[in-house]
């Protein structure tokens, strides 16, 4: 994953915002461009694209091929990288998990020695 400098906070609302949630379950396992998510998850086109470049930039998704469309426009296919997301709160800190299908896994906040048994 990219060297993202997010806050606990600011990762895990990387999976509770709606249209990033849309955006990162319409891409998992599926290659789909921006127009399709927008389309069938009911996000204005704007702001799919807006939330398609943060996940890009954090690593949770990736521009995996490139096509031309009908009318010779080309069209970005997108796939998600995240294969587990965890999010805890704990002791009054929160913290949160990324474990990217490459098998990379990036943490936010805390100490993460004691919760070795999300490896896997």
């Amino acid at each position: 994953m990219e060297d993202a400098k997010l806050t606990p906070l600011e990762a895990s609302q990387l999976l509770t915002d709606e249209y990033s949630a849309k955006i990162l379950l319409a891409t998992y396992k599926r290659r789909i461009s921006a127009q399709e998510i927008s389309q069938r998850y009911g996000i204005p086109i704007a702001a799919c694209y807006r939330k398609i470049r943060v996940l890009e930039q954090v690593g949770l998704i990736e521009c995996v091929d490139r096509i031309l469309t009908q009318k010779g426009k080309r069209k970005n296919l997108y796939t998600s990288r995240l294969k587990n997301a965890y999010v805890f709160f704990e002791n009054g800190h929160l913290r949160a998990r990324f474990q990217l299908a490459t098998g990379i896994v990036k943490d936010f906040g805390g100490d993460w020695n004691g919760l070795e048994l999300l490896r896997q």
